[in-house]
């Protein structure tokens, strides 16, 4: 996946995380990480942190399926896997 993409991707989690106020500090760690990858190229916060969002946009979704997107699901679960 593009970098450009990834970090689409990422901005989009973290603005749904900020909105529905879930995860605590959830949406600056992964905002962090994804940096610090960019930097770096170590991905191992992005993916912790990215495998964090996924399960509580997954947990949220079960809740209320129009509170996240499916495509935002999808598309970070290839970011992770990407990274």
């Amino acid at each position: 996946m593009q970098v450009e993409k990834i970090e689409k991707t990422v901005s989009e989690a973290v603005a749904k995380l900020e909105k529905l106020k879930v995860g605590d500090s959830l949406a600056g760690e992964l905002t962090w990480c994804w940096y610090s990858y960019k930097n770096d190229q170590n991905p191992v916060g992005f993916v912790q942190k990215g495998q964090e969002a996924l399960a509580l946009f997954k947990s949220v979704r079960e809740q209320n399926s129009r509170a996240v997107s499916k495509k935002l699901l999808e598309d970070l679960e290839k970011a992770v896997a990407s990274a």
